[in-house]
This record gives C-alpha cells, structure tokens and sequence, in this order.
C-alpha cells in the first residue's frame, strides 16, 4: 500500500469534523427517528458512535493484546440531549486522535476480538474509528434528513484501509468509494 492510499489520523481528524458539523446541522430535527435502515433511533446511533469512537481510543491507549479491557461500554445518561451527544462525539474523537498521535509507533493493542483477538497500530485505530463513525454518521444524517457526502479521496484511502476486514468481500471497488464502503456494510449505495 503507498502512502496516497493509507488512511491516517489527518483523515480521521477531517472526518470527524465532518460529522460533528452535519450532525450540529440537524440538532432542531427529530432524533427520536429511525437511523437510516437500522432499526435504531438516530439518538442511539449517535450515542454508539460515541461509544465505538471512545472504544478505540480506549482499546489502543490500553495496549491490551489478547482481550478486550475488562469495562463497560460508554453511553449518554438518560437526560443527554442531541448536544450534548455531539459534545460526546468531539470528546471521543479528540481522545482517538490524542492517543494515536502519542502512541510510539510500533504500539500495537487488540482492535478485534472475533473470530480470534488481533491486534493492531495505531493508523489502524484511526481508520477502524474512521469505519464506525462515517457509517453511523451516514445512518444519523439520513434519519433526520441532514446531507452528508463525504470526499472521495478521504473514502478512497479508508476502502484500501479496509480491504483485510471481515465484511462482504463480494462487493467490488467502482469509481465511487463513498457508494462502495456503503455497500460493503449492507447499506444501500449512495445515490
């Protein structure tokens, strides 16, 4: 893989940005609506991609190796608002970020524990973040109607980054790898 198509924490930090704008762009919708085809609100949505962002972050800064820390999960309490899972979001990316710039480069920590712990580097941390977050912001967006299009290039390197990970593996790049990563996660292609 050259360097052009390895995914890296700049992207992740420009993602993240991203989202953090179109979701701050939708907070007079209706959260309470479903997230795009899952089955969840876009509230709950939201509030697991705090809780995979932080995860990450949490997963690398730990340098476990053979399982998962021994801790619950992160969520909102239950008066949170649509801000302040927001605030939540630009908490857990800043830690991702933080714990990936500062990780000696040869750190390595579990990233994935089925079907046999694995683990990974620190710009592997920033594209699984990556993974989770643009998918769910998708889901999040088209529940309250809120657009998000993210760049192609930063999609681009997250599909190469992507490409040894467990998913459909039927599915083939086309010209638009913002439509390929949807697909490749069972969601509709982007139209």
């Amino acid at each position: 893989m050259n360097d052009a198509a390895v995914f890296t924490v700049d992207d992740f930090d420009r993602l993240s940005a991203l989202v953090l704008a179109a979701w701050s762009s939708g907070l007079d919708r209706d959260w309470s609506a479903r997230a795009g085809t899952l089955e969840w609100s876009c509230f709950t949505t939201a509030d697991h991609t705090v809780d995979c962002v932080f995860s990450y972050a949490f997963f690398l800064a730990s340098r476990a190796q053979h399982a998962y820390p021994p801790f619950c999960e992160l969520h909102a309490l239950p008066d949170a608002t649509p801000a302040d899972l927001i605030d939540g979001l630009r908490a857990a990316a800043t830690m991702l970020s933080a714990v990936i710039v500062t990780a000696e480069p040869d750190a390595r920590a579990i990233i994935r524990y089925r079907p046999e712990p694995e683990t990974g580097s620190p710009p592997a941390f920033a594209a699984r973040g990556a993974h989770e977050l643009i998918l769910h912001a998708h889901d999040v967006c088209s529940g309250l109607s809120v657009e998000f299009d993210p760049p192609r290039d930063l999609c681009r390197r997250l599909w190469v980054s992507a490409q040894e990970w467990p998913m459909d593996p039927a599915v083939v790049a086309t010209a638009d790898p913002w439509s390929d990563l949807l697909a490749r996660s069972g969601r509709p292609r982007a139209s």
